[in-house]
């Protein structure tokens, strides 16, 4: 259990600042992290960091498809979350 929220808490950090550095990336027009990269990171668990970092950067909200399948992401990963403590809670 404990192992789990490391490995989640960690891909959701990774998540966030991958989210920065495309950004960044982008600004400066640089080697960009493949969306299928970032789209990999959200469906491992990293869904909430991806999001976070999707609007605190401003990165990628107005593409729709990417806003909408990071979205369902994350909704999906905190309600599977949520009945995942409170079975074992």
């Amino acid at each position: 259990m404990k192992l789990l929220i490391i490995c989640l808490v960690i891909i959701n950090i990774l998540g966030f600042f991958a989210m920065g550095i495309d950004k960044e990336r982008a600004q400066k027009k640089c080697w960009r992290i493949p969306e299928k990269t970032l789209f990999a990171i959200a469906l491992l668990g990293g869904g909430l960091g991806v999001w976070l970092g999707m609007y605190m950067f401003r990165h990628k909200t107005k593409h729709d498809y990417f806003v909408k399948v990071i979205s369902v992401v994350m909704i999906i990963q905190m309600a599977f979350l949520f009945v995942f403590l409170w079975r074992v809670g």
